[in-house]
């Protein structure tokens, strides 16, 4: 019985260090809404969070090649369709929220210095 007790004991002492240091995923976030969240060519995944005390637009994408968090985003509407800009440095990220043909499709597209060097076709998730 004390064997079993210390094996259930330390097993519970693991499970609960290994869940301290793992990430939590976005979805679990309590201080903001999540408003768009696509999957997009390129295996790039933006998602756009609005923080509840500011009100300030999030940026979160994750990707292959890493992930980014911006805040300080804007939001701008175009003939029914919603644009969200962020900036780091000297890159704007452009998320498009649906497209004059689908609203369930969007654009990420990212610029450097005022140029686009990227566009990637997305979906709605």
């Amino acid at each position: 019985m004390k064997v079993w007790l210390r094996k259930s004991t330390i097993l519970g002492i693991v499970a609960s260090c290994i869940r301290a240091f793992l990430p939590s995923p976005a979805a679990a976030d309590s201080t903001a809404d999540l408003l768009l969240n696509l999957r997009c060519g390129g295996g790039y995944n933006p998602q756009v969070w609005r923080d509840r005390s500011s009100g300030r637009y999030l940026y979160r994408i994750q990707s292959a090649t890493g992930n980014l968090n911006l805040n300080r985003g804007t939001v701008q509407s175009t003939e029914g369709v919603r644009v969200y800009k962020f900036r780091n440095g000297s890159y704007q990220y452009w998320v498009w929220d649906g497209t004059l043909d689908s609203k369930q499709a969007g654009t990420l597209e990212v610029y450097r210095t005022n140029r686009l060097v990227m566009r990637q076709p997305c979906r709605k998730v």
